[in-house]
């Protein structure tokens, strides 16, 4: 069963807690790393992903990265860099873990963070999937400081030491903890991006977030432009010619509006708002493999007692 654990980190010395699975027998078995939300820690429940691994022999671990993402030693600072990369080295000196399915998936805070991650650290990861995900915190801080969501815009300012909008060290640090300023580093890794057509609306992230992260990793000619990005966010809607034709069946009853893929990265853009979706998060990695294509086919239907829900912040 998962079990709480702690692990050696580098940075400061400290011994960090985290969840974690091993799986069972000799055989090299894939390594998880699933990443909290933003206002959570290591004992926020990760049921979907802990009934996973156990029933398919993952190994996982599931980190606190210092915590919820108003502290300053969180929010994707250097010590959440540092810590993430001692939870990978730690598994694979505990577990046996096939170096070969090495994987990273988070929503919201944790799509932030496996997003950075992918920027910071490609190397360690075979794919990664992120969920509703903030690509830029700056930007998003001046997204929620007049809404309903200004709680975040004030998290932002904690983490960084004020407003990015007004403090030069607020604004270095808002860039040094955005995933867009690393992800350029991420050209070789396979990263699959999603989140609902009402996130901004019915939940706190614009959509603005994902496509952009998207953006800088697809090629030129298959990015997103500007003008489409602010329908999209606008109207809830896709632009008649980026619609998506597709049907995924790992996405149940939900309809997927805008499908792209260019290079080794994909955007998916489906019904709902703030959500992270497990099964098709799982279903694709578990069909990723380090020295092979990636594998962009629709996935397989979700078990009958797999939920799809959203995310608690």
């Amino acid at each position: 069963m998962i079990r709480e654990i702690t692990y050696p980190c580098k940075f400061d010395g400290s011994m960090q807690s985290a969840m974690a699975y091993f799986a069972e027998g000799t055989e090299a078995r894939p390594l998880l790393v699933a990443l909290h939300t933003w206002s959570g820690d290591y004992t926020q429940p990760c049921t979907n992903y802990a009934n996973f691994c156990i029933a398919n022999n993952w190994n996982l671990i599931y980190p606190n990265f210092r915590g919820p993402n108003w502290l300053e030693d969180g929010c994707g600072s250097e010590l959440v860099v540092s810590d993430l990369e001692d939870a990978v080295a730690f598994m694979k000196a505990a577990a046996n873990v096939d170096p070969a399915r090495v994987y990273l998936v988070g929503g919201s805070g944790g799509g932030h963070c496996t997003l950075l991650m992918a920027g910071r650290r490609p190397d360690l990861w075979t794919a990664v999937s992120a969920w509703c995900p903030i690509s830029d915190i700056a930007a998003w801080h001046k997204e929620c400081i007049n809404t309903r969501h200004k709680g975040y815009s004030e998290h932002i300012e904690s983490a960084c030491g004020g407003d990015p909008a007004v403090s030069e060290h607020a604004a270095k640090e808002a860039r040094k903890r955005s995933p867009l300023t690393w992800l350029p580093n991420a050209s070789g890794l396979t990263v699959d991006i999603g989140t609902g057509i009402h996130d901004g609306h019915t939940g706190s992230v614009p959509v603005s977030q994902a496509i952009r992260a998207y953006n800088v990793l697809a090629a030129p000619e298959d990015r997103i432009s500007e003008e489409d990005i602010a329908f999209i966010v606008k109207n809830e809607k896709i632009p008649e010619a980026l619609a998506a034709h597709v049907s995924d069946p790992a996405y149940g009853t939900r309809a997927i509006y805008l499908r792209k893929q260019s290079r080794r990265v994909r955007l998916t853009l489906f019904e709902g708002g703030h959500d992270l979706l497990p099964w098709p998060a799982m279903e694709w990695l578990s069909r990723q493999t380090a020295g092979k294509a990636p594998d962009w086919s629709a996935g397989k239907p979700a078990p009958e007692t797999t939920e799809q829900t959203g995310l608690a912040k």
